[in-house]
């Protein structure tokens, strides 16, 4: 009951809180021009700032339990609370600042990297993981200068996680949806009993409703956008949740897989023919499915079916099999790439 209270009362305030913003953004003319770029698909200026509300209504609900109860703790610290807010405020600041005045990509690139380097000061991560061969590996062991190699993990990890989502956002709900399931997982695989981290659990429920909420008003026909904000944001938190659970990687990695394969391919491509790895294009799966024939809610909820099948594996998985289950994805990853290419 617990659980299903403060999810409830987490979804109505995104939901409330993201149609606020949402007028408040069309005030201010800080809204996305579809004409701007040939890759948007969508009609009409429609307003930024989705991830506002998701960040406002998540901490909202978080010092409401911080403060009323004892639920968080021993696995959520008051530190990793704050270097959460702290990270997700600059990525909230920055986001908004690029949403308004559209800045170039070298300027944007200090927001995300500013929220990684507040977890690395306050410590945020792990200092031993579990090799999956056996064992367990130290990581403070290895340093590279003041930074072990746990500080560098968990920066290139959340870095990595949060373009994903900033890729991955081009089409209505597909974003939501997917860091939606990832936080449920996570959520799910945290009451387990062999881990059972109850906080770690409602913490995560917490913000898959925040998502929920807003992508209320973001399914196709969406009538507001994450915002570049908001989809840093969401990576950085699916991101953060995983390394605060300890363990959690593989499940966000199973459940992120395709679009984080996704990434690299595009990176690759870009790198290939020339282009420069942030400018935009048309070339990623999702709109690749488009032009294969899918319409835009099939090709959301086939992406949306490939991450919460292999989602719902990590509850059963052991580690050698999430290695395993990961090179299957990387399989069909492959297999996507070459329908797509065939339907073109």
């Amino acid at each position: 009951m617990l659980y299903f209270f403060f999810f409830l009362l987490t979804f109505l305030i995104s939901l409330f809180l993201t149609l606020i913003v949402r007028n408040i953004m069309r005030h201010f003319k800080i809204v996305d021009y579809p004409k701007l770029e040939k890759r948007k698909i969508h009609r009409g200026k429609i307003p930024y700032g989705g991830g506002l509300a998701i960040y406002v209504s998540f901490f909202i609900v978080v010092a409401i339990i911080f403060w009323s109860t004892n639920y968080f703790g021993p696995n959520i610290t008051s530190k990793e609370l704050l270097a959460m807010f702290l990270g997700g405020l600059v990525l909230m600041i920055g986001g908004i600042l690029d949403d308004k005045y559209v800045l170039k990509a070298k300027s944007q690139i200090w927001f995300p990297v500013l929220a990684g380097l507040i977890m690395i000061f306050l410590e945020i991560g792990p200092s031993v993981v579990t090799s999956p061969f056996g064992g367990m590996i130290n990581l403070d062991s290895y340093h590279l200068g003041i930074l072990t190699l746990g500080n560098l993990l968990v920066f290139f990890w959340l870095m990595g996680m949060m373009f994903t989502t900033k890729f991955l956002d081009g089409l209505d709900g597909l974003v939501g949806g997917i860091i939606t399931i990832g936080a449920l997982m996570i959520a799910f695989l945290s009451l387990q009993k062999q881990w059972y981290q109850p906080d770690v659990a409602l913490l995560s429920i917490v913000f898959a409703a925040a998502v929920l909420g807003f992508l209320v008003w973001n399914f196709y026909p969406a009538k507001i956008f994450l915002g570049e904000g908001g989809s840093l944001f969401t990576g950085f938190m699916l991101g953060s949740l995983a390394v605060i659970a300890g363990g959690k990687i593989a499940t966000a990695l199973l459940v992120m897989g395709i679009p984080m394969l996704d990434v690299g391919r595009v990176i690759i491509h870009r790198l290939r023919i020339g282009q420069p790895i942030y400018q935009g294009d048309s070339e990623h799966l999702h709109f690749q499915l488009l032009k294969s024939g899918l319409s835009q809610k099939q090709a959301v909820f086939l992406l949306y079916s490939i991450s919460f099948l292999f989602g719902i594996a990590t509850l059963f998985l052991q580690s050698e099999q999430k290695i395993m289950a990961l090179i299957f994805l990387f399989v069909l990853m492959m297999l996507l790439g070459v329908w797509v290419g065939r339907k073109e």
